[in-house]
């Protein structure tokens, strides 16, 4: 018998995944993780002993930059990948939420770090400071905004900033509705999606 480690586990006689393959498990659980933890350095940037604060903040561009590669990865696995369906007891309006839950967790995976990337991108002292991921080699910025007229740059870092903290609270929202949800299926409805994200 022929085993591969991201073969779909198939219910009996059909030719439905009943599981996520392990390539799309582990990018699910690691940027989950990397989110939460870039989330909290987000909000404790500012609580920080001076000396910590830049370490903290580059730690933070650093998980970002990670997801948004990890992502794409991801999108372009699920588009060669086909998932496991819901399961055929859910209503319709619960699966076409589902379907739209996740179609925005992939967009602000994207729109999140790709908003924090032109915020700092549009950093004044960008120049000056340049960024390292994870302090192990040099990670450009976005070459046009760091060259736009400077008082422009101002403009964008601010607006960047703001896009970039509603995309996170927009992202708390999700993330809550996304985990509220998997938890209501499985203790509830006694109809579990979980099993579908775990080997």
């Amino acid at each position: 018998m022929n085993t591969h480690a991201d073969s779909l586990t198939h219910s009996s006689g059909t030719s439905s995944p009943t599981r996520y393959t392990r390539t799309a498990m582990t990018l699910h659980w690691l940027i989950a993780l990397l989110m939460i933890v870039n989330v909290a350095l987000g909000v404790s940037a500012e609580w920080w002993p001076d000396d910590w604060v830049r370490p903290v903040v580059d730690t933070h561009k650093s998980i970002g930059i990670t997801v948004l590669g990890l992502a794409l990865l991801r999108i372009l696995w699920r588009v060669s990948h086909k998932p496991p369906p819901l399961p055929r007891e859910f209503p319709s309006w619960e699966k076409i939420a589902a379907h739209v839950a996740h179609f925005l967790l992939y967009l602000l995976m994207i729109a999140l770090p790709l908003s924090g990337w032109l915020h700092d991108s549009a950093w004044k002292d960008a120049a000056t400071h340049p960024m390292q991921l994870f302090h192990l080699f040099p990670w450009p910025r976005i070459g046009y905004v760091m060259h736009l007229d400077p008082a422009l740059k101002e403009t964008l870092h601010d607006r960047f900033g703001a896009l970039h903290t509603w995309l996170g609270y927009a992202l708390y929202a999700l993330l809550a509705m996304h985990i509220g949800g998997a938890l209501k299926h499985q203790w509830i409805d006694r109809k579990s999606v979980l099993e579908r994200m775990v080997p």
